[in-house]
C-alpha cells in the first residue's frame, strides 16, 4: 500500500440540477489532456452523491489525479455539487452528504491516522473547491501532534 499523508476533499463543480456520478466523472476525466498527457480516468478515489451514497473511483492502491503535485501520497474524496443554480461556487452539500463525508473521513482517518485532511483550495489557493473550510470542519480528525 502507498504511504498516505493527506486526504483531499473536492467538489465536482456541478449545479444542483446536474449529476456527477463516478461513471460520469470518469468520462470527463478520460476526455482531459494535461501537459499533452491523456488522463486514464477518474482522478478521485471516492464520490459522495447527493443522496449520501458512496461510489468508488480509483482503487486506493493507485495514486489519484486530483491535485497537481500532490497525488502520489493522497486520497481524493469528491462530493457531487459545489455550484449553485447560477453556477457560482457554493457549499451545496446535502445533509446526507455532510453525514457520509464525515463517516468516510472518519474511516479513512482510522486507516491513515497520520494523514492530514484538507480541501483542494488548501493546496491550490486559486481554487475555491470544495467550497467550505475542510480543515475547520474536520479539526477533530486531524493527526495528533506531540
Amino acid at each position: 500500500m502507498r504511504t498516505i499523508s493527506m486526504i483531499v476533499v473536492h467538489c465536482s463543480a456541478v449545479r444542483p440540477y446536474q449529476t456527477s456520478s463516478a461513471k460520469r466523472i470518469d468520462e470527463w476525466h478520460k476526455s482531459r489532456v494535461t501537459h499533452g498527457i491523456h488522463w486514464k480516468g477518474i482522478g478521485y478515489h471516492y464520490v459522495v452523491r447527493r443522496d449520501g451514497s458512496i461510489e468508488n473511483g480509483r482503487p486506493l492502491s493507485e495514486p489519484g489525479s486530483h491535485v497537481e503535485g500532490h497525488n502520489k501520497h493522497t486520497i481524493g474524496v469528491c462530493y457531487e455539487g459545489g455550484l449553485d443554480v447560477k453556477g457560482k461556487e457554493a457549499d451545496t452539500r446535502t445533509p446526507a452528504q455532510v453525514e457520509t463525508l464525515r463517516k468516510i473521513l472518519e474511516e479513512l482517518h482510522q486507516q491513515f491516522p497520520k494523514a492530514v485532511i484538507v480541501g483542494h483550495r488548501d493546496l491550490d489557493p486559486t481554487r475555491k473547491c470544495p467550497c467550505y473550510d475542510v480543515v475547520k470542519e474536520y479539526w477533530d480528525l486531524q493527526p495528533v501532534t506531540e
